[in-house]
């Protein structure tokens, strides 16, 4: 019986291995890793970059939580609308802009580029980066030629 005892013991360690990694295994399904991926930050909705001393980037939510404005212009069918959003003016202001800034382009999503004039653009009272109804923005600029109402703008460069 003390060999049957003995042997019994030496099996009794092998079984105790199968047993951890068992909850082992339970232990990854329980980490927080998908809990912490909605807590990356969202990408820049709009962002201020070039000959400034402060770049900017922003979301979609913290521009339209900026102070806005209406502002009537003619749409692309000749039409008078209404449109919302912050002034561009604030949002270079904010990046400061450097002393010698001449122009300034805007850079939509899908690359189209347009530029103005830098005094130009810190003048205009009711220059804006409106808000569309699908998401992101688009420039405003009442009275400025068609060229630079930009849909889909992601990037004010300071030139």
């Amino acid at each position: 019986s003390l060999a049957l005892s003995l042997v019994l013991a030496a099996c009794a360690p092998a079984t105790a291995p199968e047993a951890a990694p068992a909850v082992e295994e339970e232990m990854p399904a329980e980490e927080p890793a998908a809990e912490e991926a909605p807590a990356e930050e969202m990408p820049a909705a709009l962002q201020v970059t070039g000959a400034v001393a402060s770049p900017q980037a922003w979301t979609e939510d913290e521009v339209k939580a900026m102070d806005a404005i209406d502002v009537e212009s003619t749409n692309s069918k000749g039409e008078a609308d209404t449109y919302t959003g912050v002034l561009l003016s604030d949002l270079i202001t904010a990046a400061e802009p450097n002393a010698d800034a001449s122009m300034v382009a805007f850079v939509a999503d899908d690359g189209y580029t347009a530029e103005v004039a830098f005094d130009e653009l810190m003048a205009c009272t009711n220059c804006i980066a409106s808000f569309r109804s699908k998401g992101g923005f688009s420039t405003v600029l009442p009275g400025y030629e068609g060229k630079l109402q930009v849909k889909g703008v992601v990037e004010i460069q300071v030139k």
